[in-house]
């Protein structure tokens, strides 16, 4: 029994990474999609609304593209986000690509902020129809979810430029790389508790703004 408990560890491992890439791949999707067709009748499409579903799509498309290229590696010991990134900077005009997409990420991670600080995410939902407790939950839960996600992009988008300017594939990193960086900061641990609550934060924001958001 004990002998089999890596390879058990192994698979449920790869189990919880294929579900992370789908989910990754359905909300990148989505997030395109948005940005090609627009939100619906109750709002109004503009430019930078377009833009921003445009940039989290390809973000989410980046992700999801690593965490299939180490669920294929698995077996093989290949297929790290290092290794991934290491072979685009390989490629004419490679680190061009490579600080392009980490620029990107920036962006994306700076929209997140901006979204949760200035609460403008509420504008995607119909406050009217919910109670004074409804709303309160989902401004808080939308407030750090938001702020969360954007310190884990800002990581990610960070690590690629050093990558890019550098020419080293080691110093860029995949979301668990990100997640190491947080955890080792000063109070590292605390941060990385933080960052987890957001993102749990922010699924949990998602759940309950499908109720109410416009369409």
């Amino acid at each position: 029994a004990r002998a089999n408990a890596p390879a058990r560890a192994t698979r449920r491992r790869a189990a919880a990474l294929l579900v992370l890439a789908v989910g990754l791949a359905g909300y990148a999707i989505w997030r395109l999609l948005r940005a090609a067709l627009g939100h619906g009748r109750s709002q109004d499409d503009n430019a930078g609304d377009r833009i921003s579903g445009a940039a989290s799509g390809l973000a989410y498309v980046l992700l999801c593209v690593t965490a299939i290229k180490i669920l294929a590696g698995a077996g093989t010991g290949s297929g790290t986000p290092k290794e991934a990134t290491g072979g685009v900077l390989d490629w004419t005009g490679g680190p061009l690509l490579v600080g392009i997409a980490g620029a990107v990420l920036i962006g994306v991670a700076l929209y997140q902020l901006y979204q949760g600080v200035s609460r403008k995410f509420l504008d995607d939902s119909t406050t009217a129809q919910m109670n004074p407790q409804v709303l309160r939950a989902l401004t808080g839960l939308g407030v750090f979810g938001h702020i969360a996600r954007g310190v884990v992009f800002g990581l990610i988008g960070y690590g690629l430029i050093r990558a890019a300017l550098d020419y080293d594939p080691d110093k860029a990193v995949g979301l668990d790389g990100a997640l190491r960086k947080v955890q080792d900061a000063s109070y590292g641990t605390w941060l990385l508790a933080l960052v987890a609550i957001g993102l749990l934060g922010f699924a949990a924001y998602s759940a309950l703004d499908a109720r109410y958001h416009k369409v």
